[in-house]
C-alpha cells in the first residue's frame, strides 16, 4: 500500500499534495447520460421508472397521481423526489389534485425520513428549467433533501464529493417499509 495519490499537472503551479477521491459513476449524470431530449414522454427516465418494480426503480411509495423516489444521484442519503406521473414541465401545469397529493407526499416524506434517520431539517424545492438547474426539466419533480448538523463538512467544499453512508437499495428498503399506507 502506497500513499496518497496525487496527481501532478504540468504548468499548473506547486501539487496541493491533496488526496483525492474520484467518484466515476457520477461522470454518466454529468455527461447527461440516459437524459431525454426534448421535451416528449418517449426516453423520460421519470416516466420509464413507473414501469419497473418498485425495489428496481428505488420508489418508495406510489401514489394515485404522485410517487416517491429516491434520488439516483442523492446529495446526502434519504434525499428523494416527489413526481407526478403525468408528464408535465412546468408547477404551474399541476392540476388542483395534483399540487395537492405532491404536497401530501413532501410532508409524508418528511416525516418518514425523520422517522427513520432523525434529519434535523429539510431542503424542499423544484428547479423549473434547464436554466434554473434542472437535471431533467421536461418532467417536473420536487427534491426532498435531508439535512443533518454538521453534513456540509469539508467534503463538498475542497473534495466535491458527498459520502454516502449506505446503498441506495439499502436506503430504499428503509424508508419504504417506514411509508403509511394511505
Amino acid at each position: 500500500m502506497g500513499g496518497p495519490e496525487v496527481e501532478h499537472q504540468d504548468g499548473v503551479g506547486v501539487p496541493d499534495a491533496l488526496q483525492r477521491l474520484w467518484t466515476p459513476h457520477r461522470l454518466a449524470y454529468v455527461q447527461g447520460e440516459n437524459k431525454p431530449q426534448g421535451d416528449h414522454p418517449q426516453g423520460c427516465p421519470f416516466c420509464r421508472l413507473v414501469e419497473l418494480s418498485d425495489a428496481d426503480a428505488l420508489i418508495l411509495a406510489r401514489g394515485r397521481l404522485v410517487y416517491a423516489v429516491l434520488n439516483l444521484y442523492p446529495y446526502n442519503p434519504g434525499h428523494l423526489m416527489v413526481v407526478p406521473y403525468r408528464h408535465v414541465a412546468d408547477y404551474t401545469e399541476l392540476t388542483p389534485e395534483e399540487t395537492s397529493e405532491l404536497a401530501r407526499f413532501t410532508q409524508r416524506a418528511m416525516t418518514v425520513v425523520r422517522s427513520v434517520s432523525g434529519a434535523h431539517g429539510f431542503n424542499i424545492g423544484m428547479n423549473q428549467g434547464v436554466i434554473a438547474g434542472a437535471g431533467i426539466a421536461a418532467h417536473l419533480h420536487q427534491h426532498v433533501v435531508p439535512r443533518w448538523g454538521g453534513d456540509a463538512n469539508f467534503m463538498p467544499v475542497v473534495g466535491h464529493t458527498k459520502v454516502l453512508p449506505q446503498l441506495l437499495g439499502q436506503t430504499r428498503t428503509l424508508l419504504a417499509e417506514a411509508w403509511p399506507e394511505d
